[in-house]
């Protein structure tokens, strides 16, 4: 046993009384990874390049979606306990609290992005001018995540289901409907405000802003690693897992490129909101085909299944950094602290104050979109972190315990873990790049802005946690977290 493995990070030991189960099917898998990853948020983002899409799509697919999932199975086989036990044992526990630390601080920013895009459905049903209101976004972010943490501080599991029902009610019903009546529309004659000629195949090139809404797909991509844990799961992992990645990722394709398209063909690129584009489609065929009572109940379906996520969210990777934290003594005995319902409240609500000054944001600056977008590249930024040290520490893990046991090996694990680090560090350089969504802004205003949020937030904080913490800092471990809220 190794000096970091202990009870608190390996959640659920592998013992002869519990044989390997064999009833998780690769298709099962395959399915659960892609409720997990598959969004239509995103859909808005990438419907502004029309046919092009499908480019911006596959592009991050190949070089970080699949190097992720393949990676991150091979390292869930062999070491329990997530990314913490994962980078810890390849580089350092230090760098193993990088990794976790990014993985919650990541939900700062993730907050307020996702909330925004719920504000602005919200708006259909009320007024659709509220969806470009900044102020009515800000109120909207601070009642929402207030009321989340609420629920989540009372301990309640039935809301649980809530992201198992997202991918059906949230993103597969909207999604098939929009492009089922997007297909009616073009099949009945009408043309599309995007063209869909073999010539927008590609992004037009005019620098490397033209590419920079690459970045955004690859926080779109994230969470694969989430269920790699499951890869013990399967009666034959080495054909098995590889198998259910790719089909994974052909649905999670699938899910991401047919609504953007779909909304492209409706909705003119310099008339689409980011954060209200699936809404602004869903009018605009409603409308057309004269069906409008349905745009409330859309609109319903998509804010359910993005609350569900929110809540999922916000107990998930604050509890996984609480149990590192109470075991290692990263974080002082104040953020330890757990309320009568075994919660950690104390987290929650620190950062829901740091998230309420982030929602200003919305009222603050002039063009909801663009601060939408200076969200999802921060949060993207952060997240980035976690994965250039995930591929790091498996390429060390190979070299330095070539013969610990794995119950999956990855193919030529060293070339994925050079093409994902590689297309991390380019999409973390191209974040700096403003694209068309931030507006006329100042350049300088928006690299201070994303560069700040990822210093602050995935540097100087954790390394603030890591230099002044003292050994009292440790207290006794809480309940064992599971692998899926530390992976």
């Amino acid at each position: 046993m190794s000096s970091i493995d202990t009870p608190a990070e390996v959640p659920r030991p592998r013992t002869a009384a519990r044989p390997a189960p064999t009833t998780l099917t690769w298709v099962t898998l395959a399915l659960m990874t892609t409720a997990s990853v598959a969004s239509l948020r995103a859909a808005p983002t990438m419907a502004v390049y029309g046919l092009a899409c499908v480019f911006l799509y596959l592009v991050p697919a190949i070089v970080f979606l699949l190097p992720t999932a393949l990676v991150s199975a091979e390292l869930a086989s062999g070491w329990n306990g997530g990314v913490y036990r994962w980078v810890s044992e390849g580089l350092s526990k230090p760098l193993g609290f990088l990794a976790v630390w990014c993985q919650f601080a990541m939900t700062i920013f993730y907050y307020p992005s996702l909330l925004g895009f719920v504000a602005s459905t919200i708006a259909f049903i009320v007024d659709p001018a509220l969806a470009s209101n900044g102020p009515y976004t800000a109120i909207v972010i601070m009642v929402l995540y207030w009321t989340g943490v609420w629920i989540s501080s009372r301990g309640t599991k039935a809301l649980a289901g809530l992201a198992s029902w997202g991918l059906i009610i949230g993103t597969l019903i909207p999604g098939t409907l929009l492009v089922v009546l997007g297909m009616v529309f073009l099949g009945q004659g009408n043309p599309s405000a995007a063209p869909m000629t073999a010539a927008n195949l590609f992004p037009q090139w005019t620098g490397l802003a033209s590419l920079v809404l690459i970045v955004n797909n690859f926080l779109s991509y994230s969470g694969m690693e989430m269920n790699a844990v499951h890869v013990s799961s399967l009666k034959n992992p080495a054909k098995e897992y590889p198998r259910s990645m790719f089909l994974a990722m052909g649905l999670v394709l699938l899910i991401f490129i047919l609504p953007a398209l779909a909304i492209s063909w409706v909705v003119p690129a310099d008339q689409l909101s980011l954060t209200a584009g699936v809404m602004q489609a869903f009018d605009a065929f409603f409308s057309y085909f004269d069906i409008g009572w349905l745009t409330p109940i859309a609109a319903v379906a998509l804010v359910s299944a993005s609350l569900g996520g929110m809540l999922t969210w916000l107990a998930g990777p604050s509890k996984g950094l609480l149990e590192i934290s109470r075991q290692e003594g990263y974080l002082p005995p104040f953020l330890q602290k757990l309320n009568r319902n075994g919660i950690q409240q104390n987290i929650l609500v620190t950062q829901g104050v740091v998230t309420t000054v982030i929602a200003l944001g919305y009222a603050l600056l002039p063009n909801v979109s663009s601060v939408y977008w200076i969200f999802s590249v921060i949060t993207t930024q952060v997240y980035l972190i976690v994965y250039l040290l995930m591929f790091a520490a498996a390429m060390r893990l190979r070299k330095t315990q070539p013969d610990h046991p794995r119950g999956y090996r990855a193919p030529a694990l060293g070339t994925l873990c050079v093409v994902g680090l590689l297309a991390s560090l380019a999409a973390l350089c191209i974040g700096f790049v403003p694209s068309s969504q931030f507006g006329s802004g100042s350049v300088w205003s928006y690299i201070a802005i994303v560069g700040g949020g990822l210093v602050i937030l995935g540097l100087l904080i954790p390394w603030a946690f890591l230099r002044f913490r003292k050994p009292s800092w440790k207290t006794s471990p809480a309940t064992t977290p599971s692998e899926g809220e530390q992976a």
